[in-house]
């Protein structure tokens, strides 16, 4: 399914060496070594497991089976400093962290993952003197530093201690490095959390199933291959300071992807009920695209069509996962 990753296509002359490519099985994650390995860019793909479902769906089974996979726990500085000096790695995009509801469910975990997993990277980046490292923030930070407008979660909270440690970074060692809050990301291998329920409203339709998403209103429309796309570019080029940018897609309501989405499969029913998502859907990306190499923007109809498309085809192939529950 080259038609996902066509738009998003880098030159491999952006880059010195190896990219690693933390949280590789996760949505962008899978997104971002797909588009580097089309991309022909040399990258080694880590995480905790060596799951490569996701990343299958998006590259197929055989070029998912062939990447360079390496099972690395974050929490272990030793073995992400010896991960980093065995591969010659020249750039990081850091996106292995928990989501909001095991951060939860789990809080000194999801410390040790999010928080110290991000200090070791930062670290080996410090120790192997990487110049490009970008890593995975979130606009749940938002609510941190926005009084009682939106939701505050532990995840939140540690993605804002994040942006302060890679602050302190620069300042004391002189590591660059650049922090991404990505809003909601919507596509193929968006399968967790409650703000995935928008994909699963178009993987029902592929399925021909009724849908229901149970919040309305304005919405942040992130497709993960553009969210793709923006990590690559952050780590493009040589970095200097602690930068931290939001990363939105497009603030369009519900309601009008539901009717996107009508239009492709009518045979269905997708709704929406109750209130309003809880977090920011309108950030403003203009500072990022401003300091990062361009990027392809993706509108909400193509990111839906898209999606759409691709789920339709891994039916087709009896390679589309069952709806989530």
């Amino acid at each position: 399914m080259d038609f996902l990753t066509d738009p998003f296509l880098v030159s491999p002359h952006r880059f010195d060496g190896p990219v690693l490519v933390t949280g590789a099985g996760g949505c962008i994650g899978a997104w971002v070594v797909s588009v580097l390995t089309r991309s022909g860019v040399q990258c080694v793909a880590a995480d905790l497991h060596d799951n490569r479902a996701r990343p299958a769906l998006i590259l197929g089974e055989d070029a998912s089976a062939a990447l360079d996979w390496e099972t690395c726990d974050v929490t272990d500085g030793a073995a992400v400093g010896a991960l980093a000096d065995r591969h010659g790695i020249r750039a990081i995009i850091h996106l292995a962290g928990l989501q909001v509801p095991f951060c939860a469910a789990n809080p000194a975990l999801g410390a040790r993952v999010n928080v110290e997993g991000t200090i070791n990277i930062f670290q080996a980046a410090r120790n192997a003197g990487i110049k490009r490292t970008v890593y995975a923030s979130s606009v749940a930070s938002v609510a941190l530093t926005e009084g009682d407008r939106y939701k505050a979660t532990l995840y939140g909270a540690y993605k804002l201690a994040n942006e302060q440690t890679a602050r302190i970074y620069w300042d004391d060692w002189g590591v660059p490095a650049v922090g991404l809050r990505p809003n909601v990301v919507y596509g193929v291998g968006r399968d967790q959390g409650m703000s995935s329920l928008t994909t699963a409203a178009i993987h029902a339709a592929a399925l021909v199933q009724d849908f229901e998403i149970p919040y309305t209103g304005p919405y942040s429309w992130l497709y993960a291959g553009e969210a793709a796309a923006a990590f690559i570019a952050a780590v493009s080029q040589d970095g200097a300071g602690a930068h931290v940018f939001d990363l939105n897609g497009r603030c369009e309501t519900i309601e009008k992807s539901l009717s996107i989405l009508q239009g492709l499969e009518n045979m269905v029913q997708v709704s929406a009920e109750g209130d309003e998502f809880p977090f920011p859907p309108d950030l403003d990306e203009a500072a990022l695209r401003a300091h990062v190499p361009a990027y392809a923007k993706v509108s909400l109809e193509e990111g839906i069509a898209a999606t759409y498309r691709a789920f339709k085809q891994l039916a087709s192939e009896n390679r589309l996962p069952p709806l989530p529950a």
